[in-house]
């Protein structure tokens, strides 16, 4: 059996107790980075006294993924086997995606822990008021695709999360700030860490704060969703527009609340 553990994104108390059981009773880690997990591992065994008995600790990331599936898969059949991502949910914006699609085609049981990740609990902290948002995760790092990504996001009128790396962060609220100056963002500095901080202002204004102060460590900016105002036309307005009678006729009919025969025989009579 396969399960997918969540870990802490910064505040190693955020661990859950089912996580640490899960962590004793493993015959095989998966994880994104073995020198990562190693660390959380001796972590977790000098604050909470966990006793692991894994026979393997094994990378399992987006290069080397399908390989390793080709020759682990019976593994997963027939051993407790345990996936952990770097930070947070495991899945989310991470590789564990292609063990869960494997268990699936291949019949072998599986579970997800709930536990930590940074998309609630950024868009929680956000106060936005509309209670629907969007995950995107990390953009295109650069070129024309970061740009038509962005300007999809900007304009898809939905609450949209992103993640940034701080040595993009500035890049991030430039690019936001040159679509829409006045958009208004949240963004959020190294979550459940110890340097954790908030920010919710429109775009051009954290652009002038974020130039003087730390950026160092991750980050998670939420985009608040806008609409595009569709353009009105008045009643009278239509009327002195040159066009067909029948289109122009069905338009009158939606501002006027006629029916459509109405608005046509009324223009025949001019």
């Amino acid at each position: 059996m396969l399960t997918l553990i969540p870990t802490p994104i910064g505040n190693l108390q955020d661990i859950t107790y089912r996580t640490l059981e899960v962590l004793k009773q493993c015959n095989l880690i998966l994880c994104e980075d073995t020198r990562v997990a190693k660390q959380l591992l001796m972590l977790l065994k000098e604050r909470y006294a966990l006793e692991t008995s894994y026979k393997d600790i094994l990378s399992f990331h987006e290069h080397n993924g399908n390989e390793r599936l080709s020759s682990l898969g019976k593994r997963l059949e027939s051993e407790n086997v345990l996936y952990m991502s770097d930070a947070g949910m495991p899945v989310i914006s991470d590789p564990g995606q292609l063990l869960v699609e494997y268990c699936q085609k291949n019949g072998v049981e599986y579970d997800v822990l709930p536990g930590a990740s940074a998309v609630p609990l950024v868009y929680a902290a956000s106060g936005f008021e509309s209670g629907k948002f969007y995950f995107y995760g990390f953009l295109p790092s650069r070129g024309s695709e970061r740009s038509r990504e962005l300007a999809k996001v900007m304009a898809n009128g939905i609450d949209t999360i992103l993640y940034e790396a701080p040595h993009r962060i500035l890049k991030l609220i430039e690019e936001i700030a040159t679509i829409d100056t006045n958009r208004e963002l949240f963004a959020a500095k190294e979550l459940t860490k110890r340097h954790q901080k908030y920010y919710r202002m429109e775009a051009s204004t954290l652009l002038e704060l974020l130039r003087t102060e730390s950026i160092k460590g991750e980050w998670a900016v939420v985009i608040a969703g806008k609409c595009e105002e569709e353009p009105t036309l008045s009643y009278q307005e239509l009327l002195q527009i040159d066009m067909p009678p029948k289109p122009k006729a069905k338009l009158m009919a939606k501002l006027s609340g006629k029916s459509v025969k109405e608005c046509y025989e009324s223009l025949q009579k001019k």
